[in-house]
């Protein structure tokens, strides 16, 4: 597809035009230790949402815009065991370069031990997920759980850290993704990131919530400044809220961060990080792509999910994605139905064609149901 499928246009070129010099981080490509990324915009790894195929497609949407990407929560019990389900999480390829493949859990030697498998299955930046709200990762004392015992989450960051620098030589660098804190009256990220950089983890992404409040509410993009100010020298990435090019300037220019992750925000559009890097930049920002691309972005994601696993795995991913895609796609709702419905492979890409072709936009005035003719 090459790196962008679309028309020009211009979005509001002035609110581009004077840049300010309050963070000279902004269009500055990002290093991690020693990895040189081409941008500073990071795709997210998100749970069920970051497959090899989505960091692919993104990829040849944005091009070098997607500066780094994100495997999926990778359990270490299931690498080291060869699970399958943790194997196809952690798959990559030529295509997907450069990766992170980031970890969780709360046992030290057991991180460490999936951090070197990592290393030698292909990862150019481990990460450590001190993040995720979700119970099942909480109770098993992983994601965002670490962030309750910041002087045991240390210990295991040390261990992790070590552990890599001896498996690459210092080639492959160790990060961390966390939250504020757990709740509002216990925010602990500016402190753990400042002990963090202490002990060699090599940049920290902070979303802008609490556990507590998982996915509700606004960014608090002042928290995430707090993070910035208490490092001395690695990069702190800003996450949260993030849908629109403008939102990674205002992100950068209000935290002072050196670059932005982009989860959420990229499911509808991939072409966010394209986007997002022009407005960084100064330059042009391109308009969106036209419906007929983004049903070519549809089909391609599918059809990598096929080729990278197997229609059974894309069918499930495609029924739950379609009413992400469909937030980019105008009056679509029959289109949403009809593919959550659908038998088959070859039955997506025949509603795909109907929808380029101007059916399944809208239903008729006596048709309120999910039946489609």
């Amino acid at each position: 597809m090459g790196s962008a499928v679309y028309d020009v246009g211009v979005i509001d070129g002035s609110r581009w035009a004077h840049l300010d010099a309050e963070n000279a981080k902004l269009g500055v490509p990002l290093s991690i230790g020693p990895v040189a990324l081409t941008s500073n915009l990071l795709l997210a790894p998100v749970a069920k949402y970051c497959d090899l195929a989505w960091r692919v497609t993104c990829r040849e949407v944005s091009g070098a815009a997607v500066g780094l990407a994100c495997t999926d929560l990778l359990s270490p019990h299931g690498l080291l065991r060869g699970n399958a389900q943790s194997l196809d999480l952690a798959a990559t390829n030529e295509a997907d370069s450069p990766i992170g493949m980031q970890l969780y859990g709360g046992e030290a030697d057991i991180l460490a031990e999936g951090a070197v498998w990592a290393v030698r299955h292909g990862a150019d930046v481990i990460d450590i997920n001190m993040g995720c709200p979700v119970d099942k990762v909480t109770k098993k004392d992983g994601g965002s759980k670490l962030l309750c015992d910041p002087a045991r989450t240390v210990d295991i960051a040390t261990r992790i850290v070590e552990a890599v620098d001896h498996a690459s030589a210092g080639r492959v660098p160790v990060t961390a993704k966390v939250r504020l804190g757990w709740s509002c009256d216990a925010i602990v990220a500016p402190a753990l990131a400042r002990r963090l950089e202490g002990i060699g983890i090599a940049m920290i992404t902070v979303h802008g919530r609490t556990t507590e409040q998982k996915f509700k509410g606004e960014v608090d993009l002042a928290g995430i400044r707090e993070v910035v100010g208490a490092v001395e020298r690695i990069p702190v990435i800003g996450n949260g809220d993030v849908t629109q090019p403008e939102d990674v300037v205002t992100m950068m220019r209000t935290t002072g961060c050196a670059g932005v992750m982009i989860g959420r925000g990229s499911f509808s559009r991939p072409w966010l990080f394209e986007r997002g890097w022009a407005a960084e930049r100064g330059d042009e920002v391109r308009s969106e792509p036209t419906l007929e691309d983004k049903v070519e972005i549809i089909r391609r994601y599918f059809e990598l999910m096929c080729r990278y696993r197997d229609e059974r795995y894309a069918m499930g991913h495609i029924r739950r994605r379609i009413t992400w895609f469909g937030k980019a796609m105008g009056p679509c709702k029959p289109l949403k139905e009809a593919v959550r419905n659908a038998g088959g492979a070859g039955e997506v890409h025949r509603l795909l064609d109907r929808f380029a072709a101007g059916e399944l936009r809208v239903f008729g005035p006596r048709d309120k149901t999910a039946t489609l003719t």
